[in-house]
């Protein structure tokens, strides 16, 4: 938590500075962000100019399967039908800000970042000191055609206005899992969930916030005893938000002395949470991936007899997006390639390679596209995505996030 308060004022220092080095042209007016040659051009001119260029797309490279479907099957597409090399470069997320907010103050004219995977707190930072270029998002063909501009997840991202600076990348929801080989019942709530941990000392944990996986955790069981209508216009207001939270934070709290080293440490990342899950060590585990636990099995990781599962409540799911950096030397080429990605046949084949829930609408798709979607098979262990979707809660306004992180660290990690 203390490395992104520094992260936030580091950034809020240097894009002061560059204002003040810049004037007026360090301006994030929309107007202004809104009326390049590329957002004028049409799309079959951005093509055209993109032909033969390099687009960089900066995200978190943890993910060895889909770093391989974007450098084997996404990136010779883009080469193949437009002419276009793509140059994926891991980094994560809190470095990319980082560097577009040095290259802001530093006023390069071109940054070397073009695309970004980003969604959350790091979009409304990015948005609010002006890194990203837009709105780009209804000049895409593919946009209009298949998604529903409509929908909300299309136009808030944990409740912050979208207004067209990014596009949908992929859905992700919250499950959880288990062994059931060795857990003959799974709790349906949290009340039931206390009883579950108590039944199995020491082998349930959760990661440690501010991991993302361990902060939407926290979440969950915050809008399962709590509600989560109250969250969605709160105030950012710490007082206020501890006051909403209490319930949930006794009884997090309450469950310390039971879980996996007796609450008095938490997995440091959902990567040491996982592999402690892998390897037996417990048998509970947390999610955003809400079918990656098939792919665990067929690879040995997990055991056959792996299970998801859902609170009766539901469980929050989340739209993560592709961003244009502000000063991206490469518009016309990002605009190309976010729209490419969001196509139903791009989309498909992540569903069948990756088993990404798809962003595109199923109701603007063809009777064939509909089939191909639904003949995916999903795997074991996973849920019904129409059962999965029926369940899906809104993500909390990105302000209470960080709030809600302090709070667990100060009343349940006793930090």
């Amino acid at each position: 938590m203390k490395g992104k308060k520094i992260l936030a004022l580091l950034i809020a220092l240097l894009v002061a500075v560059s204002m003040t080095a810049c004037g007026s042209s360090g301006g994030t007016s929309e107007k202004k962000e809104g009326t390049s040659k590329e957002s004028a051009a049409s799309f079959d001119d951005m093509v055209k100019k993109a032909k033969g260029t390099t687009v960089t797309f900066y995200g978190w490279g943890g993910d060895d399967l889909l770093n391989s479907w974007l450098d084997d099957y996404f990136a010779p597409r883009m080469q193949k039908k437009y002419g276009i090399k793509m140059k994926r470069v891991p980094m994560n997320i809190e470095d990319i800000l980082s560097q577009l907010s040095g290259e802001k103050q530093s006023g390069k004219k071109k940054s070397d970042i073009d695309m970004i995977w980003i969604n959350g707190e790091n979009f409304k930072t990015a948005r609010e000191n002006g890194f990203l270029y837009g709105p780009f998002l209804d000049k895409l063909p593919n946009y209009g055609k298949y998604y529903n501009a409509k929908d909300r997840e299309n136009n808030y991202d944990f409740s912050y206005p979208i207004k067209g600076y990014e596009a949908p990348y992929g859905k992700a929801q919250v499950v959880f899992e288990v062994d059931r080989a060795k857990v003959k019942s799974v709790p349906t709530d949290t009340k039931a969930f206390a009883e579950f941990v108590k039944k199995n000392p020491g082998k349930v944990t959760y990661p440690a916030p501010p991991d993302f996986t361990g902060s939407v955790f926290v979440r969950n069981v915050i809008y399962d005893i709590c509600g989560y209508k109250q969250f969605q216009n709160m105030k950012a207001d710490k007082e206020t938000v501890r006051k909403a939270v209490e319930p949930a934070m006794k009884y997090l709290k309450s469950l310390n002395p039971y879980l996996w080293n007796k609450g008095k440490t938490f997995p440091e990342s959902s990567q040491k949470a996982d592999k402690m899950f892998a390897d037996g060590e417990t048998i509970f585990r947390v999610t955003y991936d809400a079918y990656d636990i098939s792919k665990y099995i067929e690879n040995g990781t997990f055991p056959k007899t792996a299970d998801s599962f859902q609170f009766k409540k539901g469980t929050i799911g989340n739209t993560n997006y592709m961003a244009i950096a502000k000063n991206s030397g490469n518009v016309a080429g990002a605009m190309v390639a976010i729209n490419e990605m969001m196509s139903p046949e791009v989309q498909l084949n992540r569903y069948e390679k990756l088993h990404t829930v798809p962003v595109t609408d199923n109701s603007k798709l063809s009777k064939a596209q509909k089939d191909a979607f639904a003949k995916v098979d999903l795997g074991k262990g996973t849920i019904p995505q129409a059962q999965l979707l029926s369940k899906r809660l809104p993500e909390m306004p990105s302000a209470l996030v960080p709030i809600i992180e302090e709070i667990w660290e100060e009343e349940v990690a006793g930090k």
